[in-house]
């Protein structure tokens, strides 16, 4: 708690100074009341106080529930702007204040001439939004993201796959960098497949898919970036949303999101809780035969995952200058997750016969902390576009997960119980400078240096009870990892539009000293490179309503921090996956292709891409005489693929929204591995379509299906996957209000199916993490509703550098 304070003290002390060295001039009231056509008041409305001159904001402030405003304004001439849901925008000119108070009296509001149901249709945003290097989804517009968590959304999102396990993919590769507003965070650092079920849908604003990088982005990721913007506003006066989720299987939650901005001060909070149960099942087979043993296994699972968490974020945007601003953040993360499994093993002989049972249960606790400090300074000129920033930021993350095993079989009587432990910390430092300088008319050049320093510990270690109930370490499971990480990067970037042909090319350089050390056996592995990345890309106008797209860049992947565990889970006593500290990072060479179509009614994006990669790594499987299974990563193949990619919007009818996206692709991987070829030649594809249609008095439905074709790996094969959700929503309270009510997975069909085939093995599963599933949700708007949104202004969400 100390270190909390200490650096939340530090954070806002830049911002506390500037108060106290300010010299406060003389101000005079600005009062007034606000009544509506019925002469009723009107609650709460936003009002603005603007300069005459320039429309320049100055100050305001937010109406009380009698309709009653005070606004403090030094001596000038001004305007001043009301807003207010579905009444017409109200400016009141040549407000003069001189040095005395200024009455104006009883306002009157009138009544928009359009329905609020008219200016929620066409001010809303649109669900995805097509920018020169990324596509932006706006995840409120798709029903069912309501009441879900980011895992749940990113399973929603084009060309965006999240397996039964929570492992993120994008175009088939897991290979994808995951950002927090546009930065590296913590919430998704030591474990994010289960770290993205725990941050609150509610709190997200959209989700950026940008397959093909910048030299302004760090080169971690194969396929490119997954950026989760979450919510900030920076609207003037009170605003904010409250929501609150119910659901079956049990999903409890709530959050709110508010901002209070006043002069030069915007005050930002936000917080969800949840409460989620997901029972899970499965079931496999494995089949093993050689010169001289054979056995075959059924395998039953029954699982349920459970778990409450916190999150909590604070900040402040202080505006000092209408050239420097200095915004201050602090995100606090906690939760408690608990995971209770049975596993049964049916053992039969040759001839099918039934020779044994066993019975594994497992009963883990697994809290988790993380704690983020962030500090950022933007200062802009008087030149349009010239802009210098800096960030730093600063991460705390520990997780401890306590497992206790019993084993038990029909034809022994001797039990066996284990447990296990596996604490992870986790410390990180950021630190960049950006700039900004722009040439010509549309030019610009772009520069900017980045420092991180990591440091991850993970100590694990497995332990039986013995016959004289003495617990004693399995030697095998015992180690103690040390991870130490530093990152150097630099980048120069430019840009210019030449007519109808605009040219971004940039280079980046990163320098990685990596160590990685096992404590108890003395295994050392100390890695030191430097890489140079180019990208390159270039966007033509062939036509007004048509824009064409090149571009390509060269890019690595790094080990997770997972991945280079020599130990896991212990919760399976026959299968267990381990971690490869001697995994190398993939490289890879990827080009794209675009076509961007602006319709009447929709807009078309085409694209087909290439992908070179190296030392591409791979889980292999391998089965020992015992039937004891292990899968461990290794960098095993070079890989080609390529494919083609399409995103559809289309509204046939102001009342129908339709959304497509498909992408198809071939995937190519060869290698070697312990004198043994493996490979691999696949064409897949995955596709989703959703349909929205508004209904009678202002409701909506929605249907999305999704779909991912079977395909092939080194190893065996990945069957289908389909699932449907449904969705429906009115908004209430005269558009202050939404209730929405969902169904995700509607014919409980979304299951991992998969199969291994190896030379004398053979290995069938079937595993659901979580079955269909009902929502019932409430959102709440505080001074807002769903209006256009050039009356919401939203904050720089910013780019990772």
């Amino acid at each position: 708690m100390k270190n909390l304070l200490l650096i939340l003290s530090l954070l806002l002390l830049p911002a506390l100074e500037s108060f106290a060295q300010e010299e406060p001039a003389a101000t005079f009231p600005i009062t007034g009341k606000l009544e509506d056509p019925d002469k009723k008041p009107v609650p709460f409305a936003n009002v603005a106080l603007l300069a005459a001159k320039d429309s320049a904001l100055i100050g305001g402030g937010t109406a009380d529930e009698n309709g009653q405003f005070t606004i403090p304004a030094e001596p000038g001439k001004y305007l001043i702007k009301i807003t207010f849901l579905a009444l017409d925008e109200k400016i009141i000119p040549n407000v003069i204040v001189t040095n005395q108070p200024v009455a104006l009296g009883t306002i009157a509001m009138t009544t928009n001439s359009r329905l609020l149901e008219e200016l929620v249709v066409q001010g809303e945003k649109s669900q995805m939004d097509l920018q020169l290097d990324k596509r932006v989804f706006n995840v409120g517009k798709d029903l069912s993201n309501i009441g879900s968590n980011a895992s749940d959304i990113l399973n929603n999102m084009p060309s965006v796959t999240v397996d039964v396990e929570g492992n993120v993919a994008l175009r088939g590769s897991q290979n994808v960098r995951i950002l927090i507003d546009g930065k590296q965070s913590g919430m998704v650092g030591l474990n994010p497949a289960e770290a993205l079920r725990q941050i609150p849908g509610d709190l997200i604003e959209s989700i950026e898919i940008i397959t093909n990088p910048s030299s302004r982005y760090d080169a971690e990721g194969e396929v490119g970036i997954l950026n989760i913007v979450m919510k900030k506003n920076i609207r003037y006066g009170l605003n904010g949303s409250f929501t609150g989720t119910a659901g079956y299987p049990s999903n409890f939650g709530g959050s709110f999101n508010l901002n209070y901005r006043r002069k030069k001060v915007n005050l930002i909070a936000n917080y969800g809780l949840m409460y989620r149960e997901g029972p899970g099942r499965g079931h496999s087979r494995q089949e093993y035969s050689s010169a001289d043993t054979s056995f075959v296994y059924d395998q039953t699972n029954r699982r349920t995952r459970s778990g409450h968490s916190n999150n909590v974020m604070v900040g402040l945007d202080y505006f000092i200058n209408n050239y420097n601003t200095l915004t201050t953040t602090l995100s606090y993360r906690n939760s408690q997750n608990s995971n209770n499994s049975k596993l049964e093993y049916r053992d039969f002989d040759l001839n099918n016969t039934l020779t044994r049972t066993v019975t594994r249960t497992e009963d883990e606790t697994e809290p988790r902390t993380n704690i983020e400090a962030a500090l950022n300074y933007k200062k802009t000129f008087e030149r349009k576009g010239q802009s210098l920033s800096f960030d730093a930021k600063y991460i705390l993350s520990d997780e401890t997960e306590a497992s206790k095993y019993h084993e038990v079989s029909d034809n022994s009587s001797v039990d066996i119980r284990q447990r296990a432990f596996n604490t992870e910390d986790e410390k990180n430092f950021l630190a960049q400078l950006d700039y900004i300088h722009p040439f010509s008319k549309d030019g610009k050049l772009e520069v900017g240096l980045k420092s991180s320093i990591r440091t991850l510990d993970n100590d694990f270690s497995v332990h039986q009870q013995d016959e004289r109930m003495d617990w004693i370490i399995l030697p095998d499971y015992d180690n103690r990892l040390a991870y130490n990480e530093k990152i150097h990067a630099g980048y120069v970037m430019a840009s210019n539009q030449f007519g109808k042909l605009f040219v971004q090319a940039g280079l980046r350089g990163e320098y990685s000293d990596i160590l990685t050390e096992l404590k108890k056996t003395a295994e050392r592995n100390h890695r030191e490179y430097f890489n140079l990345f180019p990208s390159v890309h270039l966007s033509y106008k062939l036509k007004d309503a048509q824009t064409l797209q090149l571009s390509y860049s060269y890019r690595l992947s790094r080990p997770g921090f997972r991945d280079l565990l020599p130990f896991s889970n212990f919760s399976d006593s026959r299968v267990f996956r381990a971690g490869n500290p001697l995994l190398n990072p993939e490289f890879t060479h990827s080009f794209e292709a675009g076509h961007l179509l602006n319709m009447e009614k929709g807009t078309l994006l085409s694209s087909i891409y290439y992908r070179h990669r190296l030392g591409v790594v791979e889980n292999i499987t391998s089965v020992d005489s015992t039937g004891f299974t292990t899968i461990t990563p290794i960098n095993l193949s070079t890989g080609d693929s390529y494919g083609f990619e399409f995103n559809l919007t289309y509204d046939p009818a102001p009342w129908w929204k339709l959304t497509a996206n498909a992408n198809i692709f071939r995937a190519m991987n060869e290698g070697f591995y312990n004198d043994k070829q493996y490979k691999s030649d696949t064409y897949s594809w995955t596709s989703r379509l959703s349909s929205r249609v508004t209904l009678f008095d202002a409701v909506d439905f929605q249907t999305s299906f999704n779909y991912r074709a079977p395909r092939r790996t080194t190893q065996g094969r990945d069957l289908s996957i389909y699932f449907i959700d449904l969705g429906l929503s009115k908004d209430i309270l005269k558009g202050r209000g939404t209730i929405t009510a969902s169904v995700r997975d509607l014919l409980n069909s979304q299951k991992r199916r998969s199969i291994v085939e190896n030379a004398g093995y053979y290995s069938s599963s079937v595993f659901q993490w979580r079955p269909r599933q009902f929502l019932v949700t409430f959102a709440y708007r505080l001074n807002r509703s769903k209006e256009k949104q050039n009356f919401d202004k939203q904050g720089d969400n910013g780019d990772e550098d």
